[in-house]
């Protein structure tokens, strides 16, 4: 079989990559398409994956309309060279446009219901993956699974962190540290949203480094102020440094939910919600604000706490989750006669633990 995953975002990349080194075992071929956004390029070629750059992503309205159309031709033309059976995708309208005018299956994944982007892409899509978690009702295309997106490389199955990203960080192996995640906003779905201000990023930063050091991850470039505390590893390390932090702030969801997957106490502060997030408040996991009223609070409450209780919180959350990779797996080897089978039992996926 041959699969084209277009990319969209750097998380997308971890999505994937599990699910596509197996399949490359299995006998399989696969190509990656991408934009450069942040580091998507970097995580591919450390992967070792097979990849085409349509270039950068355009960030004004005029330019996104524009982007649609380039990008829709470029994933058309690799369609027309690779000759994929099948596209796939994170909520690609460009994957999901190319495998409609190619007569192919587009099979998308979906944690963060941006109905604007839902709109461009399902109606060109045979089925949508999404968690139980997810708050949305996409109609009959969608099939739920038991698990997070972050499973799909998080899950212990998956993932073990190596310790010397100490060595890294420049620490040692005693040394406590924090991760904040700063995002750009830029995003169609951050429109008239909000996190944090820089006069609030430069509180929360004197009050941690009292006790730990700092390290910020951010979309965008940080100011001079903060550069010192820019983390400075290859990004494919990334979870290797959030699965030995004390504590995860931060303005992004994804990292949120992966510092769940962790063990990790995570704060995400976003006017936005998601229901993977919601369920992961039900497991003590994720705390959500919208503004920063209660952090403070919140963060003197959880550098006290015990790490333990993290960690049986994971597993408590990990005995009603999947491993997502090897469900994906099992659904894209014996797609469509799998879509079937969960249409017939929706709890068939539970078999993937």
């Amino acid at each position: 079989m041959k699969i084209l995953i277009d990319i969209g975002h750097p998380g997308h990349v971890h999505l994937f990559r599990p699910f596509a080194k197996e399949m490359i075992v299995r006998g399989h071929a696969i190509l990656f398409t991408c934009r450069e956004k942040e580091f998507e390029i970097q995580l591919l070629e450390s992967a070792g994956f097979d990849y085409v750059s349509f270039g950068r992503k355009y960030k004004t309205t005029l330019g996104k309309l524009f982007g649609l159309l380039k990008f829709d031709v470029l994933e058309i033309s690799n369609g027309l060279k690779f000759k994929p059976d099948m596209f796939m995708s994170h909520g690609s309208p460009y994957a999901a446009h190319a495998a409609w005018f190619l007569r192919k299956p587009h099979v998308s994944m979906e944690d963060t219901g941006n109905m604007e982007q839902v709109r461009l892409y399902l109606p060109f899509t045979k089925h949508v993956l999404t968690s139980t978690a997810f708050h949305r009702n996409l109609g009959e295309k969608q099939i739920r699974y038991s698990g997070y997106h972050e499973l799909a490389y998080l899950h212990p199955n998956r993932f073990t962190p190596n310790p010397f990203i100490y060595n890294e960080l420049k620490l040692k192996s005693n040394d406590e540290y924090v991760l904040l995640r700063f995002v750009s906003w830029n995003a169609s779905h951050d429109v008239n949203q909000s996190g944090l201000t820089l006069e609030e990023k430069r509180f929360l930063v004197a009050l941690l480094e009292k006790k730990y050091k700092v390290f910020i991850s951010s979309e965008q470039p940080l100011p001079d102020e903060f550069l010192k505390y820019r983390i400075d590893i290859s990004p494919h390390k990334m979870h290797d440094a959030m699965a030995f932090a004390k504590l995860f702030i931060g303005e992004g969801a994804t990292m949120a939910s992966e510092s769940a997957m962790l063990g990790v106490p995570a704060i995400y502060i976003n006017t936005l919600t998601a229901g993977t997030i919601n369920e992961q408040m039900a497991y003590g996991l994720v705390y959500h604000l919208e503004k920063t009223t209660g952090l403070i609070k919140k963060v003197e409450e959880l550098i006290h706490s015990h790490s333990d209780d993290f960690i049986r919180k994971r597993f408590h959350m990990l005995e009603h989750k999947i491993d997502v990779t090897a469900f994906l797996v099992w659904f894209i080897e014996n797609y469509p006669a799998s879509v079937r089978t969960l249409k017939k039992d929706p709890e068939y996926s539970q078999q993937f633990k």
